[in-house]
């Protein structure tokens, strides 16, 4: 996903926010993957109102939140990159009312939107 996020990416000339989407890209479906039984996960790629909008779309309810993980934890850190990102950028992460969308909301720079 990371390899056709940024190939949708340089199509677009967003090529500075390639590390940025990829990382949020790879943390939002390893979430979904692993926090779900779902056999179909779906990733979309939009701009919109100056926004590039990554959803991931797993279709199972329940919402996904920021937990705290200690030092010696091997996991549990992506949400709070995929947070840290968003906030960088001038933007916010979230989920649908149900959670069965996952969402990541970055600020296309003025110079670089369409």
């Amino acid at each position: 996903m990371r390899r056709i996020a940024t190939a949708r990416l340089r199509h677009c000339r967003l090529t500075a926010l390639i590390e940025e989407v990829s990382l949020v890209v790879s943390e939002l479906v390893t979430n979904a993957v692993l926090h779900t039984t779902t056999s179909e996960i779906r990733v979309t790629i939009a701009i919109k109102d100056g926004f590039l909008i990554i959803t991931v779309i797993d279709g199972m309810p329940g919402r996904a939140t920021l937990k705290r993980a200690d030092e010696a934890a091997e996991s549990g850190r992506g949400l709070s990159l995929v947070a840290v990102v968003a906030e960088e950028h001038g933007g916010a992460w979230g989920t649908n009312g149900t959670g069965s969308e996952t969402w990541c909301r970055l600020k296309v720079p003025v110079g670089m939107r369409p």
